[in-house]
């Protein structure tokens, strides 16, 4: 799964950068979001199969510090990301026009840049509340990675600052996207509804396709996976639930992309074709 999904992602980003044609608003963040889940993949896979291997489940306290900090830092770049890319694909749809304008080159790495900036900041804040626990040891995680969630439940405090930074972290991370993402679609929706022809309905929700499909699999994994453990306390079903959001969606992403999307299956042929065409 872990290959796959690296291989996957990798494709995805050739076949962008491979292929004039794609060097658009929509394929740049999706590039860009095919990065993210290989990043977020691989901080914990890895040291998963090394574990295997070893029979060793021990990590460090300062390896558990630098895979949460990871774990975060590429979990809300793919929380961003799918924000930005449901605004351009707003923007495509309801202001076609002047969509070339709105969504330029500057912003779209303006964006990414925002993004990247935010989920440091967020990764950042919950390692000033972990180091003001006691320095622990010999503590046990039921899971097979440093899962934020569960680490911040070692500290059994209610101090204020913890709770201000989860309310803050809450609507930085999960209101707003979720917000802006309803509402983009909400105004693209209506948009298609005013297109007189079935086809031209069609074709401009099938660019939406997607998108949509891996923000449905991203927030029901990522939500399910905190409901499920605030609601049920059993060790197996988090783990499930983790495996689900960090290694199943990371790797269904670019088959979702790769598969769903025309373009990118026409420039994955046009790849194979010029290799088959220089070893001829």
């Amino acid at each position: 799964m872990y290959l796959v999904t690296v291989l996957g992602n990798l494709l995805i980003i050739l076949a962008v950068s491979s292929d004039s044609h794609l060097h658009t608003p929509m394929y740049f963040f999706l590039s860009n979001l095919s990065l993210a889940d290989i990043c977020f993949i691989s901080t914990t896979v890895p040291k998963m199969i090394v574990d295997i291997l070893t029979h060793s489940r021990a990590i460090s306290y300062v390896g558990s510090l630098t895979q949460m900090s990871f774990l975060i830092i590429f979990g809300c770049m793919d929380d961003l990301l799918l924000t930005v890319m449901a605004y351009d694909r707003y923007v495509a749809i309801c202001h076609p026009l002047h969509d070339p304008v709105i969504m330029n080159p500057h912003l779209c790495v303006f964006f990414v840049f925002v993004s990247l900036l935010l989920s440091l900041l967020e990764s950042q804040l919950h390692n000033l509340i972990i180091l003001q626990f006691a320095y622990f040891k010999n503590v046990d995680i039921y899971n097979f990675c440093c899962e934020p969630a569960q680490i911040l439940n070692l500290d059994c405090s209610d101090s204020f600052i913890k709770n201000i930074v989860k309310y803050f972290v809450g609507a930085i991370f999960g209101l707003f996207p979720i917000s802006v993402i309803l509402f983009s679609y909400y105004k693209i929706v209506s948009s298609i509804l005013q297109i007189p022809s079935p086809g031209g309905k069609y074709k401009a929700f099938s660019t939406c396709g997607s998108h949509l499909s891996v923000v449905c699999l991203f927030y029901g994994t990522s939500v399910g996976m905190y409901l499920g453990s605030a609601v049920s306390h059993s060790p197996r079903k988090g783990v499930a639930s983790s495996v689900m959001y960090t290694i199943v969606t990371p790797m269904l992403n670019s088959f979702i992309y790769s598969l769903r999307n025309r373009d990118i299956k026409n420039s994955l042929r046009m790849l194979h074709s010029e290799k088959v065409y220089v070893r001829t």
